[in-house]
């Protein structure tokens, strides 16, 4: 194991425990502050097709933006290990009648049977979970490297032309720097409880 894996793997176990560590009222104090700084952001107001997650591991809750987008008539799509290509997500359609099931990981995703799909590309919004990011637009995910093959597309593309990607996060999940490798797909920025954090690259 080299230098750069190992500070890696101690980054997502130190954040990982500290995002779980989080009370239960701070998960939900976290999680309103969200749906604020989110609310604040063109780029959410104009998408219509938004595509969000389940949280687990302590990871900060887009149940109040789901439940906004409802109410604004927004489609949410959550992500769907993908049954065929490896390390590849679909994303399906999330209402209030979806059927969820646990997936490998224990993660809840939506029934594949007779679900609406849409491409990741004709997604207007993605809205990602991750564990560790920086101001440069670096996210340290979970090292499954799913959103990064799923939207390789988007190598050589401006941030903000196509599907855009945003991160979410709790603010302590911020560090100084992080480093990226050539297949990392960087993100338009993250967005945690306390403010919108514009990718500088």
């Amino acid at each position: 194991m080299n230098q750069a894996t190992d500070f890696k793997k101690n980054l997502r176990r130190e954040m990982r425990k500290m995002r779980r560590n989080l009370p239960a009222k701070t998960q939900r104090q976290h999680a309103n502050g969200l749906l604020a700084t989110l609310r604040k952001l063109t780029q959410f107001r104009r998408s219509r097709t938004i595509a969000l997650y389940l949280a687990s591991d302590g990871e900060i809750s887009p149940e109040r933006v789901i439940q906004y987008c409802r109410k604004l008539g927004k489609q949410c799509f959550l992500p769907v290990l993908h049954p065929v290509r490896h390390n590849r997500l679909w994303f399906i359609e999330y209402s209030q009648t979806t059927i969820l099931n646990s997936n490998i990981y224990g993660i809840k995703e939506p029934a594949l049977v007779q679900a609406p799909r849409r491409p990741a590309w004709a997604l207007d919004l993605v809205l990602l979970p991750l564990v560790a990011f920086d101001a440069e637009g670096g996210r340290l995910g979970m090292g499954g490297g799913y959103y990064d093959r799923t939207f390789a597309f988007k190598q050589g593309w401006r941030k903000d032309r196509g599907t855009r990607l945003i991160g979410l996060a709790h603010d302590l999940q911020k560090v100084d720097q992080l480093k990226t490798e050539s297949w990392d797909i960087p993100l338009e920025g993250v967005a945690t409880e306390k403010r919108f954090y514009r990718a500088a690259r």
